[in-house]
């Protein structure tokens, strides 16, 4: 398994998407490797772009610099996801990093859903993720991470993953989340940390405050665990009403089972804030 990149990537991707009329096109792509983009398809009709980002070289490893910057232009729609799972494999003591600039213009919404992080044990990695919304612009996004692999029976022994997040309207600080985990730390297996679940999940919304009978129906829903014959512990769940929009959290044993809880949440607000039905990426069901 790699640690080390010979010469360690310096991976750039650019896109912008505009809405020319009542389609949303992706208008410019710049690309360095490790990082591509597909052709953008259409499921959902004109109105909505999907793009899928691919990481080319298979996984990030110690020393990789990645930076990704997507703008939207005003009332583009685009749903953003991954090709694959993103592997962060054992670093010898180098730091992995991907840095995300996002900016969604006025009357734009972007859905930010990458499909899951696994870091496995002895990576040192860290990620930093930058929205930047206009005043009536919309951001859904979600972040689900396993530490170790632990369907091998691989858990987070060692190494560091940081996490930060920030939204922003203007100067207004909206939300910042950040976090950091140490392999082998007491936050692993203390209640007040991860209890010793292996995955973590967060689903933001960010647009407006919501009604408390909304906040009640998302609490309402409970994830589905991917396995339910399996005598695994249940996972744990909170959400939160945020000044400007909504947090869910999630820690437990399945990537699936966050996924499939976010995408309760998802359907809901896309029919109440968007009009209109969730689409699943067709990358997922491959």
């Amino acid at each position: 398994m790699p640690s080390l990149s010979p010469t360690p990537w310096q991976g750039r991707l650019h896109l912008e998407f505009t809405h020319p009329s009542d389609k949303t096109i992706l208008s410019r792509s710049e690309v360095q490797a490790p990082l591509k983009v597909q052709r953008p398809f259409y499921p959902e009709g004109a109105a909505v772009c999907h793009s899928v980002m691919l990481h080319t070289a298979g996984g990030i490893v110690g020393g990789d610099r990645l930076s990704c910057t997507t703008h939207l232009h005003p009332q583009a729609q685009v749903l953003v996801t991954t090709a694959a799972a993103t592997k962060i494999y054992r670093s010898n003591g180098i730091t992995a990093q991907q840095n995300t600039r996002i900016s969604v213009a006025e009357a734009a919404c972007l859905e930010w859903l990458p499909q899951e992080t696994i870091v496995f044990d002895g990576a040192i990695y860290r990620q930093n993720l930058r929205v930047e919304l206009a005043a009536n612009a919309t951001w859904i996004g979600w972040d689900i991470t396993r530490l170790g692999r632990s369907a091998r029976g691989e858990q987070f022994l060692s190494g560091e993953w940081r996490s930060r997040t920030e939204v922003w309207q203007g100067d207004r600080l909206l939300w910042v989340d950040p976090q950091y985990l140490i392999g082998g730390s007491e936050m692993l297996q203390s209640d007040p940390g991860l209890a010793g679940y292996p995955v973590i999940a967060s689903f933001a919304f960010i647009k407006q405050p919501i009604p408390k009978e909304l906040l009640e129906k998302v609490r309402g829903f409970s994830p589905i665990p991917p396995f339910p014959h399996l005598p695994v512990p249940a996972s744990e769940t909170g959400v939160t009403r945020l000044t400007s929009g909504l947090l869910c959290r999630y820690r437990g044993n399945s990537t699936s089972e966050a996924r499939h809880w976010f995408i309760q949440v998802w359907q809901l607000l896309r029919h109440e804030y968007l009009g209109r039905s969730i689409c699943i990426p067709r990358v997922w069901q491959m």
